[in-house]
């Protein structure tokens, strides 16, 4: 089949002969797979996996081997690269199936299937460590050199519906075959084979409530059919379309987009908080269009009920998600929050009852019962995750749920996957032990953590180091643009994450940069509604931001120099404090707020009065608050002394001012690097450990504050100076 690109309206055709011709065998595998994967309406994210079987030599032997290269455990076909695909030497995964054959035990869901993965190992080609996925089967006995395996809205619609082999032959005749549901793995990819083997004119399957299995053999053909199968599917559904009928029509009106962002932030740490009593969790908002369609409608409260199909789906969004029947015209947000405590404590009480119906005498120990997606008319949907990838992963999950369902009530009914079948998807054993392999959670995941004048010095590498120990951190600044910088650097070290929904700042990575005033509240409050949109809640603050305004020759400044010195030192430290405590207090959950004091704030001495005596109250705020905030913040201070070289409060006319102020001799015209780094030098050989102080070091100490290591320490001050004998405790 020759494909016309221009044709294809659904999908999005992207195959580029002269790239793929310069490459090899498992470089068009890759190439195939990403351009697959690019398109939220072929495949979601995670989901979904392509094959090639390829002849390769031996390593040893240098004979001829056919190899089938399948995407692996844990990929996504979007990232993937050639490490994300498992390689396995054909000949010997038949020999499985010989072994599997003799077993009288056999059949979907037995220990004998299950076994055989434990097997998948010993079929590798070459020492790849890559771990091969349970879908490893469906490709392996389908006897064409290329497999794809997706997960298109259009098609799942399909198998999703009460009538879907009548629809499967409607749209596709004989060139696409249903099957029913089942579970993949090994007999499920011997269902396959059979179908082969007795309709040799077809070349795709429906798998009921799962998805599209397509093959060729030709990359460009398989690829191609996989985009044309899809196409055919949307069109059916798109001349079906309901309109303005879908979903059974509009039940209410969403709410302007500015009443929604306020409502949002009104909610989100109220709902975190009770989410999150066992483990912490990030949000994700979703209100696009398509989202507010289906929450708004007179149908979307039975079809939340029902659950999703695609296994793939509920293992993110659970088997269904909270529908909370709120009416956003005529009642309030106080109704709404009433309305989502009664929903919360049902979901759990019927989450615990389905576990306790449908659990097996093996089954894994129940998870947490409460919802990963909660849809709410007139604002949209909440979706939660471990971090923020998995949050917008489990939000993108459910926007193709939503389509889905679309897709099956316009041209038929929607089913959701039989419950008993649904949970042994869920708490699979393989799945379960899959979950035990990743590795543990970094020290501060699950973290929200905003750094106060995280765009230089001190608070960038404050930034850099929570983000290094898993935290999600607003980066804010008054200077947006360094704010970004530290974002960005976050974000090139760790990576978006692999999630791709969420509506405006809530389709973040790690990390988010904002722009902020801390000594006008209106400033402040806007920054943590914003974060709150992002992350939906709040766990820490760490201040940073400072300034010194250097005095003149008499050791003076202006009167308007000493108010900002106030306002910005202590002022502007209690007001970000003060509304952060209210974030707090809807949550509920336990936090943390960490102070920039200065050793200063104890050692009286010449020309620097205004910023010593303001570090004196800010060691007094670190204080009070700990008091007005415990027992649920804890609050403590970082005081730095001598850190010269990577601190903004050291620009080059400071510099110079302290080199002249100390006697220390220099040439108007040195580098700023050498004139800091002898100033840096001069400071660390009046401490008793001689050596410069860094911003790293500061870093550490705001990390040790805000993880559990001191987790009994409040109102205290770390110093954090070198040992300067002259700011001892007295």
């Amino acid at each position: 089949m020759s494909a016309n690109p221009s044709r294809f309206r659904h999908v999005h055709y992207g195959w580029d002969e002269a790239c793929a011709a310069t490459l090899d065998s498992v470089g068009r595998l890759v190439y195939r797979s990403n351009l697959l994967g690019s398109d939220q309406r072929i495949t979601n994210t995670g989901g979904g996996n392509t094959s090639a079987k390829i002849m390769e030599p031996d390593p040893l032997t240098g004979e001829p081997v056919e190899v089938l290269w399948v995407k692996g455990s844990g990929g996504d076909l979007r990232t993937s690269t050639r490490a994300n695909f498992a390689s396995l030497d054909l000949k010997k995964l038949f020999t499985l199936r010989s072994i599997y054959l003799r077993d009288p035990l056999r059949g979907p869901k037995s220990v004998a299937e299950d076994a055989m993965v434990n097997l998948y190992p010993h079929c590798t080609f070459n020492l790849n460590p890559r771990a091969s996925s349970i879908d490893t089967p469906l490709h392996a006995f389908i006897p064409c050199r290329h497999v794809d395996h997706t997960h298109p809205n259009a098609v799942i619609a399909i198998a999703a519906a009460r009538n879907g082999e009548r629809l499967t032959r409607a749209i596709y005749g004989d060139e696409v075959i249903w099957t029913p549901w089942q579970r993949p793995g090994f007999d499920l990819g011997l269902t396959l084979e059979r179908i082969c083997r007795e309709h040799p004119q077809a070349y795709g399957v429906i798998l009921g409530g799962h998805g599209l299995i397509n093959w060729a053999d030709d990359d460009r053909e398989c690829y191609e059919r996989t985009l044309d199968l899809i196409e055919r599917a949307a069109t059916y559904i798109e001349e079906r379309d309901r309109g303005a009928a879908t979903f059974g029509g509009l039940k209410c009106e969403a709410l302007p987009f500015d009443r929604r962002r306020a409502a949002f932030a009104s909610i989100l740490p109220w709902l975190r908080g009770r989410i999150s009593q066992e483990r912490r969790f990030i949000a994700t908002i979703q209100d696009d269009d398509a989202t507010l369609r289906f929450v708004n409608s007179v149908d979307a409260s039975r079809l939340a009920e029902l659950g999703t199909s695609c296994p793939d789906h509920f293992l993110r969004t659970k088997i269904k998600p909270l529908y909370v029947d709120w009416h956003p015209h005529n009642e309030t947000l106080d109704d709404l929050k009433r309305k989502l405590s009664d929903g919360l404590e049902q979901y759990r009480a019927d989450y615990t009852r389905y576990y306790e119906t449908f659990r097996r005498s093996d089954s894994p120990p129940m998870r947490d019962p409460n919802p990963t997606v909660v849809l709410i008319p007139g604002l949209g949907m909440i979706a939660w995750g471990k971090d923020k990838s998995e949050s917008r992963v489990t939000a993108e999950f459910y926007t193709a749920a939503i389509e889905v369902m679309r897709g099956a009530e316009a041209i038929d009914e929607y089913v959701a996957l039989p419950l008993q079948e649904a949970f042994d998807i869920e708490y699979w054993q393989l799945e379960e032990a899959k979950l035990r392999r990743m590795p543990p959670e970094k020290e501060l995941a699950r973290q929200v953590i905003a750094v106060i004048g995280s765009g230089s010095g001190i608070g960038r590498e404050v930034a850099l180091r929570l983000a290094d120990e898993g935290a999600h951190v607003v980066c804010v600044d008054k200077d947006e643009a360094a704010a970004g910088t530290t974002a960005q650097m976050i974000i090139d070290r760790h990576g978006m994450g692999i999630g791709v929904a969420g509506s405006d700042i809530s389709a973040c990575g790690p990390a988010i940069s904002l722009a902020a005033d801390i000594t006008d509240r209106a400033s402040v409050r806007r920054m943590v509604q914003h974060l709150l949109l992002a992350y939906g809640g709040l766990d820490a603050v760490a201040i940073t931001a400072g300034i010194f305004v250097a005095p003149d020759v008499e050791g003076r400044i202006r009167d308007d120099q000493w108010a900002l010195t106030f306002a910005i030192n202590v002022t502007g430290q209690y007001i970000v404090a003060d509304e952060a405590a209210a974030i707090w207090r809807a949550q509920g959950l336990p936090a943390s707020l960490v102070l920039t004091t200065s050793v200063n704030a104890v050692v009286a001495k010449k020309g620097s009065l205004a910023y010593d005596t303001s570090k004196a109250a800010a060691n007094h705020l670190v204080r009070e608050l700990a008091i007005d905030l415990a027992p649920l913040v804890r609050v403590n201070g970082v005081a730095p002394a001598t850190v010269v070289q990577g601190s903004s409060m050291f620009p080059r006319e400071r510099v110079i001012a302290s080199l002249t102020k100390y006697g220390i001799p220099f040439k108007p015209d040195e580098p700023t690097g050498a004139l800091t780094a002898k100033l840096a030098q001069f400071y660390a050989d009046r401490s008793l450990l001689k050596q410069p102080v860094t911003p790293t070091d500061q870093a550490e100490a705001f990390f040790l504050l805000l993880s559990r290591r001191l987790g009994q320490t409040t109102g205290q001050i770390i110093t954090v100076d070198g040992g300067l004998h002259e700011a001892f405790l007295r």
